[in-house]
């Protein structure tokens, strides 16, 4: 049932550490260096970066491609997670738009896939929040960009620190409370399009060595196509304890569970006809996903710095479908004198996972150097129940008539080893090796097909990856930046599970193995001007797929193996710059600055065979899925005072959805992805220093597009972007 009314609750702007962020010293050897006890947000509240520092806590990174958001309502659509709003400078980021609600954040990065960023090692606050990080990695958790103060990006040289992922490492970077006051009060209540509607609200402070912050979420509306109405709730909640200036602890909870209803996918001559269409009308699903946490930060001198992070994360994953291609209508079937049963499929999550970092600063002869090193224990538990006959009615209904045709048990542990060492070289020069060695223990048992099959897999798998990363500041306002670092991806429960008697698991199945290499150049001037350029080199091998063997009796089987490799090469680059400021550095209040993020990303297959209609077929030369070769976008923001506005342009280049590069099918489930172009406008107005005002108008040109085919859910079949819509927002703090 939709909220429509909320109480006018409030939440905090986060101004812990507001201060300029300080251009990087190099350490002398005259002066002898006092490190203080460092709060990971308070690097980044102010917009003079647009990548982190060499150091941040417990982490290092120099030598690393990264990229740095502040989070600001002024600028981008907030309250529906907006991602082509939210994530606009970061060049290369690869976005699904699935719906207008933001209920997912579907982001990939140099060639991997964007679906649920199930290629992305996603982050809060430094712990993970992917459902099973190591067989189902998909990120079912959305947090509200309203509660999140900063997203940091890490490249390929992630891998080393935070553990494999292709994609990266994206974090999420919570508000904490106010500073200052003991109680602050925020609200901000949106209205918009086909009945949506936002209510965030949020508490915080500072009471003696006590800071909380805590938030609710509620967001609800019809969807802009038929059959995609939603409800979703989120909550969260940190209490941070300073015993003293060397120690801390910070309690923290997350939550968040949605329904929504499915408007299905169409095929081609349906999405030409009417892309607003659907022909679902009993398609829902479902995630809950809690996740506490307790962070530990101890500094037993002034050059040491410990942090402990264990966290939980206990969740489902839900849904009810009718689920055929767009082109089989979900009608009344005289002959049952119903509509036919939908698909159940529920997964269930139970995972524990523990990580000790040690940052330490030291000196060998006249050298200075920063270690940081870590371990990682993690234990997941996987349930999985699919393909459960469900009831032949239209509501939301996990309820079964006969028993799931899946019924499967996953056990992951994860042991890890990290260490990293930034050694400065000259005041100008550091260099940064390190290494990371993972062990991956898997096990799955139960019954496929009615419980007809019984299914069981046991491995273990040892991975030593290894990385350098290099950095040369130029001057005090740029820097080159190069690294090389391996990575893997774990293949998925999905590819060692069967889905009937004819399929053959290859016994020598191997992991995706390969590397990141990243050159490029970065700086910025005070406020003036900022730009960061690179090339870089993705090598992804021993890619999972399928092919067609015969056994000794001549029989056709699909044989799950590792199919061959994919290479992704190619540039992003950044630039911004104030229109104003260039002229005149002391105008504080007035302001028109504009920003490019452009990439090219040249992803292809090399190597590679795959099953086409029984016959293996070389892939060799074809485009990688879902990745577009040219992505852009563009903005400029007006200010005067407490006033802005801003206008942003999005163009993304055609893709293909398989690797086979099909044009187009009967069905819309595979086939060509045009190429589109988006605008977006924002404006805000802060009045009386307690209110506020925000509005904008998404794709305001209403462009008719898409930027997915799917095979699964939640189509099949091509799945529409919104049209126009618009929202508007009311906050006040106290």
């Amino acid at each position: 049932m939709k909220k429509k009314y909320s109480i006018l609750l409030i939440l905090i702007i986060c101004t812990a550490g507001c201060k300029l962020y300080a251009q990087k010293k190099v350490i002398t050897d005259s002066i002898k260096p006092v490190y203080l006890d460092s709060v990971k947000v308070n690097a980044y509240l102010h917009a003079d970066e647009k990548y982190l520092n060499d150091v941040v806590g417990t982490n290092i990174f120099a030598g690393k491609k990264t990229n740095l958001v502040l989070v600001d309502g002024a600028k981008m659509s907030l309250a529906q997670n907006i991602t082509r709003t939210i994530y606009a400078k970061i060049p290369g980021i690869t976005m699904w738009d699935m719906d207008g609600a933001g209920l997912q954040v579907n982001i990939g990065s140099r060639g991997t896939d964007s679906h649920r960023s199930i290629e992305m090692n996603m982050r809060q606050n430094g712990y993970n929040t992917n459902s099973d990080i190591f067989g189902y990695p998909e990120n079912h958790y959305t947090v509200p960009m309203q509660g999140v103060q900063a997203i940091q990006l890490v490249r390929g040289s992630a891998a080393l620190q935070f553990g494999s992922q292709f994609g990266g490492m994206m974090d999420y970077v919570m508000k904490n409370g106010d500073s200052t006051p003991p109680f602050v009060l925020e609200s901000e209540q949106t209205t918009g399009s086909n009945n949506f509607f936002n209510s965030y609200n949020a508490v915080g402070g500072t009471s003696g060595k006590l800071n909380y912050y805590a938030y609710y979420d509620s967001r609800s509306g019809k969807g802009w196509r038929p059959n995609a109405a939603f409800n979703y709730h989120a909550y969260y909640a940190s209490l941070q304890y300073r015993f003293s200036k060397k120690a801390s602890l910070a309690l923290q909870f997350s939550r968040m569970d949605y329904v929504q209803q499915i408007a299905g996918g169409l095929n081609d001559a349906q999405f030409t006809a009417n892309n607003k269409q659907s022909v679902r009308a009993r398609n829902f699903f479902q995630p809950v996903i809690n996740i506490p946490a307790a962070i530990f930060k101890y500094s037993p001198s002034a050059n040491t710095q410990i942090e402990i992070t264990a966290h939980a994360l206990f969740g489902q994953r839900n849904s009810v479908q009718f689920i055929n291609p767009p082109n089989i209508a979900d009608s009344f079937n005289t002959g049952i004198g119903s509509y036919n049963p939908r698909q159940v499929d529920r997964d269930y999550y139970d995972a524990f996972t523990t990580e000790a970092r040690l940052l330490h600063r030291y000196r060998l002869g006249s050298v200075n150097s920063v270690l940081t090193t870590g371990i990682r224990l993690f234990t997941e538990l996987t349930r999985r129940k699919q393909k459960g006959v469900g009831t032949t009615g239209s509501n939301f209904d996990l309820s079964l008539i006969k028993p799931y045709g899946v019924d499967l048990r996953f056990t992951t542990n994860n042991y890890a080893v990290f260490a990293e060492n930034m050694i400065n070289i000259t005041p100008q020069f550091s260099i940064t090796p390190g290494f990371r060695f993972e062990i991956i223990n898997s096990n799955m048992k139960g019954v496929i097909n009615n419980a007809s099959v019984p299914v069981a897999y046991k491995g273990s798998r040892k991975f030593p990856l290894f990385g350098m990363g290099l950095q040369y500041q130029v001057n005090k306002f740029s820097q080159l930046y190069a690294n090389i670092s391996q990575a893997y991806r774990p293949y998925l429960y999905s590819t060692i599970t069967p889905s009937d008697r004819l399929d053959i698991i290859d016994a020598n199945l191997k992991d995706s193995r390969g590397y990141d290499i990243d050159f490029g150049y970065r700086g910025q001037y005070k406020d003036v001007f900022h730009f960061d350029v690179n090339a870089f080199y993705l090598f992804y091998g021993n890619r999972v797929g399928l092919i067609t063997t015969k056994d000794n009796n001549n029989i056709s089987h699909l044989f799950t193996t590792n199919i061959g490799d994919a290479v992704t090469k190619g540039i992003e680059a950044y630039i911004e710059i104030s229109l104003i400021k260039i002229f005149t550095e002391k105008e504080k209040i007035n302001d028109i600055r504009l920003f490019n993020s452009f990439a090219y990303n040249h992803a292809v297959n090399t190597k590679a065979l795959i099953n086409k209609a029984g016959t293996n077929t070389s892939i060799a030369g074809n485009n990688v899925e879902n990745v577009p070769e040219i992505m852009n976008k563009a903005g400029i923001t007006f200010q005067h005072k407490t006033m802005s506005a801003t206008i942003q342009y999005s163009y993304t280049g055609k893709s293909y959805n398989d690797a086979l590069n099909t044009i187009q099918s009967a069905n819309g489930i595979t086939g060509l992805i045009p190429a589109y172009h988006v605008y977006d406008v924002v404006f805000y107005w802060q009045f009386k220093k307690t209110y506020h005002l925000s509005a904008g108008i998404n794709n305001f040109t209403d462009e008719k597009y898409f930027n997915r085919r799917i095979t699964f859910y939640p189509g099949p079949g091509i799945l529409p972007a919104d049209g126009r819509t618009f929202y508007i927002s009311f906050g006040i703090k106290i």
